[in-house]
């Protein structure tokens, strides 16, 4: 079938006609806006059976105006036609009759149905794509904080430093010289801005001796207080922790 006037669906279904179209094609000879006016008054109503839409448009002096069109349903359309009492009016109104016929057939409705699960499905692998994207943005930033946060206890200086791929001695090194921490004894101790900060603990360990005998020694261990803040420290010097680095695809 020809389109002699171009027609458009909405998300509820209906076939809608442009007002302005329909004007045009019935060759009124009244302004459009007072002739839809008068066609109004018999007895349609606004977003029942059409909706105004305000349009921009450039004018030949390339002056920028606004101007009002409809989308009137198919019935609207209809019966409009009728009341011109004419042959374009008679030739409109069968053309949306046979439009109307078309578009209720049991072939387009299921073709409607499958277009519209089409169209939710990719809406919804679009809205999973982009959270997977939002998720991908914000874990590298919170991931390892949240390792902290849930763990327990305390921990070794040397367990610390393998989430940020480097020895013990080098991280003990590094609060060395960040003035955190200072060796006595063989066990690094912290200064004193930071000891009763809870950042660590001593334990003491059994050891034996190559002679045979058994001794202790005192060990620091990291509470997980004391993690974080080694993590803020690293985060100042621009070293990432290699769970966060690999999320971001940072190379070491």
């Amino acid at each position: 079938m020809n389109e002699i006037i171009p027609t458009q669906s909405n998300e509820q279904g209906n076939l809608l006609v442009s007002g302005r179209d329909l004007h045009e094609f019935l060759e009124i000879g009244t302004r459009y806006d007072i002739w839809f006016s008068r066609m109004v008054e018999y007895g349609f109503s606004e977003n029942v059976d059409f909706v105004a839409v305000v349009q921009k448009r450039t004018t030949a002096q390339g002056n920028e105006t606004t101007f009002t069109d409809h989308h009137i349903k198919i019935e609207m359309a209809k019966e409009i036609s009728m009341i011109q009492r004419n042959d374009k009016g008679k030739q409109a109104r069968q053309y949306f009759l046979d439009l109307e016929r078309k578009w209720n057939s049991p072939e387009m409705v299921i073709k409607r149905a499958h277009d519209y699960l089409v169209q939710k499905v990719a809406a919804l692998e679009t809205d999973k794509l982009m959270l997977e994207q939002r998720v991908a943005e914000y874990e590298p930033k919170i991931t390892y904080l949240d390792r902290i946060l849930q763990s327990k206890g305390t921990v070794t200086i040397t367990q610390i430093a393998k989430d940020y791929e480097m020895s013990g001695q080098a991280l003990n090194q590094i609060l060395h010289e960040e003035r955190v921490q200072y060796k006595q004894n063989g066990q690094w101790l912290l200064y004193r801005k930071y000891h009763d900060k809870g950042y660590t603990k001593s334990e003491t360990i059994d050891i034996r001796r190559r002679s045979g005998d058994l001794d202790v020694t005192m060990n620091t261990r990291w509470t997980q207080k004391g993690r974080l803040f080694i993590h803020e420290i690293l985060r100042r010097r621009g070293i990432v922790p290699v769970m966060d680095r690999e999320k971001k695809g940072v190379t070491a």
